[in-house]
């Protein structure tokens, strides 16, 4: 059985929305997958002042901001079609949002991007809100990547995303996942402070000085203490994190510097937890995300991966960029299916989850 869908990620970066039309195929319990297409469509400042400012709202202003959203999604779907010439050739949607509001410890999640508005504005079936009976079965709701990374790409023993937040699976029974800390997030805000928009390759850090006293104040944070699962929402970059750092008075290159370090630091201490046996064979960590990009924090952490025998693989570029896309397309498969896209090993919850709202963009 084979179905052509496409995923659409909004990571915290704010980078702009990432689209991938792909061709998933099963026969048996063997899953495999095709990129046919992929893109992603930047924000406008507008667009990205009001995901920025989603929290700040007023219930009323919140509730007209997910319809705009969604709207502006479809309308991105729309264009991605024409673009590549996939009219009537896609079967499904299937959409992460941009997640606002993330508190499962109080029973609530939230993302942006009303799916019936992409359905509308799309024709085509949509599956979205894909955390919430997750959260209600007492889980994290987070992360939900790790399923497609267990069935797309089997092969590998642990899987990185380095993206606004760094989050780390593992390939072992049963099947753990969590986040570790904020990435790309926090680097990205530091580097804006220095008027760009990103730091490129990492090369600011890698001019910086660490700073260990400011490092000590980081790994004591309380989150890295708390055992899995568990998961982060934005704030603890922008609100915790971020203000941590420039309270210190140190440059932004030190900041970089010493932040990247903490990246390194807490991917390697979260592996050694799932490694707390040493392991005779080298054991495989695909990177992805834009993260895998930063040519300074890969060097940091393939350093500190040698000694607990672990190789850091970098995925193919079009992977690196858009494998939560892929993934949510694979989601949006298993629900259509009504087959199980959210584990309970993973997120803690109660049991396994068939996760995801179904929007129908035609009237059969």
């Amino acid at each position: 059985m084979t179905y052509r869908a496409i995923g659409l990620m909004s990571g915290s970066s704010l980078d702009g929305l990432d689209l991938v039309f792909t061709e998933i195929s099963v026969s048996g319990n063997n899953w495999s997958y095709r990129i046919l297409h992929s893109d992603c469509r930047p924000y406008s400042s507008e667009w990205k002042e009001r995901l920025q400012n989603a929290t700040t709202l007023s219930a009323e202003a919140y509730l007209q901001l997910h319809s705009d959203y969604g709207h502006l999604l479809g309308s991105m779907v729309n264009d991605f079609i024409a673009a590549h010439g996939l009219e009537y050739k896609v079967q499904l949607i299937c959409s992460h949002g941009h997640t606002t509001f993330h508190h499962p410890a109080a029973g609530y999640t939230h993302q942006l991007g009303d799916g019936a508005a992409i359905a509308a504005k799309t024709g085509i079936h949509v599956v979205s809100d894909l955390r919430n009976i997750d959260v209600a079965l007492g889980g994290q709701g987070a992360p939900i990547v790790p399923i497609g990374e267990l069935k797309l790409m089997p092969q590998f023993n642990y899987y990185l995303n380095l993206g606004g937040i760094a989050n780390l699976s593992a390939h072992t029974s049963p099947y753990t996942a969590f986040d570790v800390c904020p990435a790309n997030r926090v680097l990205n805000l530091l580097a804006q402070d220095e008027g760009m928009e990103y730091d490129n390759k990492g090369m600011l850090a890698a001019s910086g000085t660490l700073q260990s006293d400011l490092l000590e104040q980081l790994h004591a944070l309380p989150y890295y203490k708390k055992t899995f699962p568990k998961s982060l929402s934005n704030s603890f970059g922008t609100d915790t994190i971020y203000p941590l750092l420039k309270q210190s008075g140190y440059s932004t290159a030190d900041l970089l510097s010493t932040y990247t370090e903490h990246i390194a630091d807490e991917i390697r201490n979260a592996l050694q937890l799932l490694t707390s046996t040493p392991v005779a064979e080298q054991q495989q960590l695909l990177v992805t995300g834009g993260g895998a990009f930063n040519d300074f924090l890969i060097q940091r952490l393939t350093d500190k991966l040698k000694g607990i025998n672990i190789h850091t693989v970098i995925a193919e570029p079009e992977l690196i960029q858009y494998k939560e896309a892929l993934i949510m397309a694979f989601l949006g498969v298993l629900r259509w299916r009504e087959e199980t896209n959210v584990l309970q090993s993973v997120t803690g919850a109660s049991r396994n989850s068939i996760g995801g709202a179904v929007w129908m963009g035609q009237p059969w």
